[in-house]
């Protein structure tokens, strides 16, 4: 049931964060409390229309590589956890790597995210050799690292060679939470403690997390949006959380597409510059996820330019799309379904230096 005295209340809430202003954790335990379709009847024509002043109508596209996904950690909703004897491993070779990025660049794309399981073959001297080459081959190209936790040595020489964003998403930043989603041998405290790393070092940096994983709360979600506050991530990834048969969360239920939704929508007004992507796990769940996240903010989408052969093995979760619109194959579909909401591809970089 729709409320208007509710309503009143959100859209206030969402006008302090819009100007400026910082809430406090009761204030977004009070967003978070609200029905997804009560906050998104609020929070995104607000977002849209930030985002559309913001970027105009255009979405920018990056170029994802999978790169392995070999993984030493053991994270309980993950499929490549390294405990998943159904995993299905691989690690592409340098070579791979820059064919992939010759393909896109030709088609026009000028970032590159190369992102992996934390697989100790990768070394710092072997990542870094491979992200100088991207830069000396392709003229102008942004270079995104997704590579989980290194200490600040590793992501000093990332970016000495050339790396100019880092992904690292937090996943939840309450402690117990993070406990009940990770190994013991992983910690909250040095997740947080490497964004920070990487924000000092001058990385354009994303954090980000699931939604609807088990054990989450308006409290937990209240926790991570006073973190992105304080943060202030050039980047944010944010998806629904989907189950990976061969962990101990297989048969918990899927994320809220909604909810994910207004999440998108309460981290764009809070960062009105920050790179936003709607992520595959949308569209995993929804078939209209990439419209519906574009709508509620988002303004990136990263089409897989992955080796074909590889794609399916790199199975965070059940079912993950890697094809059609996807994936670079399906390029031109995707720029008719942006065209049916009125947007169009921009092809540059699409830089954050400051979210807002």
């Amino acid at each position: 049931m729709f409320f208007n005295g509710e309503e009143s209340r959100l859209r206030s809430l969402l006008e302090k964060l819009d100007s400026g202003v910082k809430l406090y954790r009761e204030e977004f335990a009070c967003l978070m409390s609200a029905e997804p379709s009560v906050l998104n009847a609020v929070a995104s024509d607000m977002a849209g229309d930030i985002a559309r002043r913001t970027f105009g109508r255009r979405v920018f596209l990056r170029g994802l590589i999978e790169i392995s996904s070999f993984c030493k950690n053991d994270c309980l909703y993950c499929g490549l956890r390294a405990s998943n004897k159904d995993a299905q491993r691989y690690r592409l070779s340098r070579e791979e790597i820059l064919e992939r990025c010759e393909a896109g660049y030709e088609l026009g794309l000028r970032t590159f995210v190369l992102q992996g399981g934390e697989d100790l073959a990768l070394t710092d001297e072997w990542v870094a050799d491979v992200v100088r080459e991207i830069k000396k081959r392709f003229a102008g190209v942004a270079v995104t690292l997704s590579l989980g936790e290194r200490d600040k040595v590793s992501y000093r020489r990332f970016k000495d060679a050339g790396a100019d964003r880092y992904l690292l998403r937090h996943e939840t930043y309450n402690a117990e939470h993070y406990a009940r989603l990770h190994p013991q041998t992983m910690s909250r405290d040095a997740r947080v403690a490497c964004l920070h790393t990487l924000k000092r070092l001058g990385f354009q940096t994303g954090a980000g997390m699931m939604i609807g994983s088990p054990g989450q709360t308006p409290a937990t979600l209240a926790d991570d949006l006073m973190f992105l506050q304080e943060l202030r991530p050039e980047m944010v990834g944010i998806g629904p959380f989907i189950p990976a048969h061969g962990t101990p969360f297989e048969h918990e239920p899927k994320g809220s597409v909604e909810r994910t939704l207004s999440l998108i929508s309460v981290v764009r007004i809070m960062f009105p510059r920050a790179n936003i992507p709607a992520t595959t796990a949308l569209a995993t769940l929804d078939a209209k996820g990439r419209e519906k996240g574009i709508m509620a903010g988002a303004n990136v989408l990263m089409p897989n330019i992955s080796p074909k052969e590889q794609r399916a093995k790199y199975s965070i979760y059940d079912n993950k799309a890697n094809t059609g619109l996807e994936s670079i194959e399906g390029l031109e579909e995707l720029k008719e379904r942006l065209a049916a909401i009125d947007y169009t591809v921009d092809w540059g970089r699409g830089d954050c230096l400051d979210p807002r």
